[in-house]
């Protein structure tokens, strides 16, 4: 299979330009592409006439003990209205039977389109030039600056595509602010970039830490990038009160906000020993990191010698392990960010 596996922007250039693969294998652990391959197919290739008689859509909680079968039959079907057959199957990770998809996928109905959706990993069938495959995976952390961006830039083509005049620009900052803080759910980040660019006032052109803070929640002054800030800048009033906000806030719980920022300094870590630090992208493609936050870990490597910050990690892996009861004794959460900050400012 993995021959004929496309990314999702191969597969949408191919739909878009009506070139149909007989058979659609949607599979991974990020259902965001597979949603949107899925329903561009469902509502895209037949008309509204079409659909009511050539488009199935069918689930694999009603398909499990049976087995695909039954899709492959309605595949198998000629189209009423003389276009596509359309037969798509949801949630097809469900189905413990597969062994008519084989046979199918051997010599499949030239007029048919099967779809098929798995949450999850794709059903073992042969390799075939009948079949498109598209895996669809979940986004690691260091990803989801650049995906935000570029979701961006992607929504600006759009209105330039219908001719509209309205854009939108990212602070850098907030772009960071919102990885750290929206997680790699697609779903998630798509809902949350949705709300800034429609509920922007009126000739508001740029997403910032105020628009951010007022149609998200997340505060512009008490985040995750704002205590990096302080502790680069060496800033203890500013970083002690963001920690006692994040102690106070159910939305940050230290488990939460640990992993961020030990992240940062298992960067630094790396950042020490990296040749050629005056090239930004070398460095930010090497940490995998926004080009824009690379001047941090330079401002940071200067406070923080190599020797610091490996004992600023071992800090880190103390406090993980007392946050989660071992060792804790009456230490609160703010008692354990409050001794956090002064180890790694002091």
């Amino acid at each position: 299979m993995a021959a004929n596996t496309l990314t999702y922007e191969q597969v949408m250039l191919q739909l878009r330009q009506q070139q149909y693969k007989p058979v659609y294998i949607l599979y991974g652990d990020e259902p965001f592409y597979i949603d949107k391959v899925t329903d561009y197919i469902e509502d895209n290739v037949l008309d509204e006439a079409g659909k009511s008689f050539d488009q199935v859509v069918l689930y694999g909680r009603d398909l499990a003990e049976a087995g695909i079968a039954e899709a492959v039959m309605q595949a198998r079907g000629f189209a009423m209205m003389g276009g596509y057959k359309v037969v798509i199957v949801r949630e097809a990770q469900l189905i413990k039977k597969w062994q008519a998809l084989e046979q199918y996928i051997a010599a499949p109905q030239p007029q048919s389109i099967l779809v098929i959706a798995c949450k999850g990993a794709a059903p073992k069938v042969s390799a075939s030039p009948n079949v498109a495959c598209m895996q669809s995976t979940a986004l690691r952390d260091y990803q989801v600056a650049g995906w935000i961006t570029h979701y961006i830039e992607d929504w600006n083509k759009q209105q330039a595509a219908q001719n509209k005049a309205d854009r939108v620009t990212i602070d850098p900052k907030v772009t960071q602010i919102l990885a750290d803080n929206l997680g790699t759910n697609l779903q998630q980040i798509v809902l949350s970039l949705e709300k800034l660019v429609n509920g922007r006032p009126a000739g508001v052109n740029v997403i910032d830490a105020t628009l951010v803070e007022r149609n998200i929640g997340i505060s512009k002054d008490y985040n995750g990038f704002e205590l990096q800030e302080a502790l680069i800048n060496g800033d203890t009033l500013k970083a002690n009160r963001i920690v006692r906000y994040f102690a106070s806030s159910k939305d940050h719980p230290i488990q939460k906000e640990l992993p961020l920022l030990f992240g940062f300094f298992a960067n630094l870590m790396l950042y020490h020993y990296l040749p050629h630090k005056e090239d930004e992208r070398a460095v930010a493609a090497a940490l995998k990191i926004n080009p824009f936050i690379v001047k941090n870990y330079a401002r940071a490597a200067r406070r923080f010698s190599a020797g610091k910050t490996f004992r600023i990690i071992s800090y880190f892996r103390d406090t993980d392990a007392r946050s989660k009861g071992i060792g804790t004794g009456s230490a609160t959460e703010l008692d354990l960010w409050k001794e956090l900050i002064y180890k790694i400012l002091h």
